[in-house]
């Protein structure tokens, strides 16, 4: 029997909340996209509000795959964000419950989503993109709205050009008006000057009803011809012309057969019959055009007739040596024959661009139908990925709300996004194999997903950025420093009686290590990377001395604590070789240039643990006289 915890409720409630709200958000950023693409084909043409609804309604519906990735990472790194920052997360983990297992229902249900996306891509989608690609056709060919500017020539009535100088818009009234109408050609125009006039729309919205006054109009009598220098013409002035003028201005829904080859209007399964349709066709038409040319251009075998070349009978053109023939002939039958195979080899040439272009449009829409199918498994999968991807990343980085996680889901989308266009275009062209193509993002980021899951269940601090400032000041040699404070709760006192003797102890042991090993002097290069012995000593040497700063830090006098904040914090492998490994300290030394960076690395540290060495001496003295004064009574 299913039974479901109340921990599991809670995870799918304060996830479920989220995702609603970002899918949401997401669509909206689409779908805003989507229509600044098709703006152009919307503005202007009066288009009714069940019209746009129906665009809206169905560019919503397709662009529901592409929305749910984005919304999947964005709600999983808010939601393990907050988890993360409200300590959440680390009561589930103190409580023995890995984040796999916080995971688990958040799992199952986007196991869901992406089913619901390949529902949408396989069944709602094409349905979908066959109406919006249809009503954006239908868009297309929709006729604006007549309004004519002024001072700007107005061309989008088919076959007019016209001229407004003011324009009254409170009455509908044109003033000095000049029309150029191309109906009959650009040779033939009628041009028409009026003082003024009105353009309105008929009853049926099939018309324009043009009313001009006071004016005059010129028309060409015949075609102009570059030969005669006066053209007649007619010249009519008139008080009042009106015309009719063809506009239909009605909104007519095209075809949805004109998406019936467009890939991305079909199923898997339609898809796929029509990819093997394909792929029989290109094949068929392949052998065709091989049995043609063998039987035809490249057969050697082939009968020469007596037109075309030297009077010869009928003959095999293999049993016969062709540049001999060629050499025998005269002058004019050479040019015949050269004429001749430049005529046919462009005939040729001619029917070859022809057949590859068939084939080339063949294989290309096969490429898009194969994308389109692999898409919907993509797409599908990438909502499990990207959960993946933002789940462990929340509960690395800890950070909830809309800052730092918008900004990490849109850089990995971005990431996404430029992977898969480009596989999408590699495949599309033929310059990658289709399921390549289609693939590579989800072969990118399944790894990445599967790291930061794994990481974030061992709680690395892969996403530290301290652990990584660390290490460049690491490499960098920069020095860290103590930030030690007075303690509020001490519950053991420093041996005041014991410490002056530890401390001379240990500043006798650095004035004895400084001058054995003689620190500023530059190492011997050889020696450095061939010898296998390690510096115990000056491990042992900062050991004493931590413990030393530990226990003097539970001091009540504050001036104690300033003196400890003085004792350099030693990096005691820095001046030593830089693998524990032998053979790779020497293959380092062998490689020169590396060899000599880490040679003048470790020399540089070498004079800094010298300026070290003084440094502590400097401070157990200081010391020795804050605890003298301490026992003293004095502070």
């Amino acid at each position: 029997m299913l039974h479901i915890k109340k921990l599991d409720i809670f995870i799918l409630k304060s996830f479920c909340l989220l995702f609603a709200g970002t899918f949401f958000i997401c669509l909206f950023i689409f779908m805003m996209q989507f229509l600044w693409r098709y703006v152009d084909e919307l503005v202007g043409k009066g288009l009714e509000m069940s019209v746009l609804a129906q665009f809206f309604f169905y560019s919503a519906l397709t662009l529901v795959p592409l929305s749910l990735p984005l919304a999947v990472l964005l709600a999983a790194l808010i939601t393990f964000g907050n988890f993360g920052e409200r300590f959440e997360l680390l009561a589930m983990k103190a409580a023995g419950i890995s984040l796999l297992k916080i995971m688990r229902p958040l799992i199952v249900f986007i196991a869901l989503v992406s089913c619901v996306s390949f529902f949408f891509q396989n069944v709602i989608g094409p349905r979908a993109q066959t109406k919006l690609g249809t009503l954006l056709i239908s868009m297309k060919q929709k006729s604006p709205e007549v309004d004519i500017p002024e001072g700007v020539f107005y061309d989008e009535i088919d076959g007019y050009n016209l001229y407004v100088k003011h324009k009254n818009r409170d009455t509908g009234m044109l003033y000095d008006v000049l029309i150029y109408n191309f109906e009959k050609g650009f040779e033939n125009a009628q041009i028409i000057k009026a003082d003024s006039g009105r353009l309105e729309m008929t009853a049926d919205k099939q018309h324009l009803f043009l009313h001009l006054y006071s004016g005059e109009q010129f028309e060409n009598l015949k075609d102009q011809s570059v030969s005669r220098k006066n053209v007649p013409y007619r010249r009519e002035a008139f008080r009042e012309k009106h015309a009719l003028i063809e506009f239909d201005s009605e909104f007519n829904m095209a075809d949805e057969g004109l998406m019936s080859n467009w890939e991305k209007s079909k199923d898997m399964f339609t898809l796929q019959v029509d990819v093997d349709s394909m792929v029989h066709k290109n094949d068929s038409l392949g052998r065709v055009y091989y049995r043609e040319a063998m039987k035809g251009t490249y057969n050697v075998n082939a009968k020469l007739d007596k037109q075309d070349t030297v009077k010869l009978a009928e003959a095999i053109v293999a049993d016969y040596d062709v540049d001999s023939l060629y050499d025998v002939a005269t002058l004019a039958e050479k040019e015949k024959i050269i004429s001749t195979a430049v005529s046919r080899a462009g005939s040729a040439g001619s029917d070859w661009n022809f057949k590859a272009f068939n084939i080339q449009q063949t294989d290309s829409n096969l490429r898009k139908h194969k994308a389109a199918w692999h898409e919907k498994l993509t797409l599908s999968l990438a909502c499990l990925i990207f959960f993946f991807i933002g789940a462990p990343l929340g509960g690395i980085i800890r950070k909830g709300g809309l800052g730092m996680p918008v900004v990490v889901s849109v850089v990995i989308f971005i990431i996404y996004y430029i992977i898969n266009n480009t596989g999408f275009k590699m495949a599309r062209d033929g310059k990658w194999v289709v399921w390549m193509g289609m693939w590579t993002s989800t072969a990118v980021l399944a790894p990445l997903g599967a790291f930061f899951t794994y990481k974030a269940n061992k709680d690395s601090v892969v996403l530290n950025a301290d652990a990584y400032l660390n290490w460049i000041k690491k490499i960098l040699g920069i020095r860290s420093v103590r930030h030690l404070f007075r303690k509020e709760v001490i519950i053991h006192d420093p041996d005041y009686a014991r410490l002056p003797g530890d401390l001379q102890a240990l500043s006798a042991d650095c004035r004895a290590y400084a001058e054995k090993h003689r620190l500023k002097r530059m190492p011997n290069y050889f020696r450095l990377w061939t010898d296998t012995a390690e510096d115990s000593e000056m491990e042992e040497i900062n050991a004493r001395m931590e413990y030393l700063i530990e226990e003097m830090s539970n001091t009540k006098s504050p001036r104690l604590v300033g003196v400890l904040n003085n004792y350099p914090v030693i990096p005691v492998r820095a001046h030593v070789r830089p693998f524990r490994s032998y053979w790779l300290n020497v293959a380092c030394g062998v490689c020169i240039p590396v060899g000599l960076f880490f040679f003048f690395r470790i020399w540089a540290f070498r004079i800094r643990l010298a300026k070290d060495m003084d440094r502590i001496v400097k401070t157990d003295e200081d010391a020795l006289y804050v605890i003298g004064q301490i026992q003293s009574g004095s502070i």
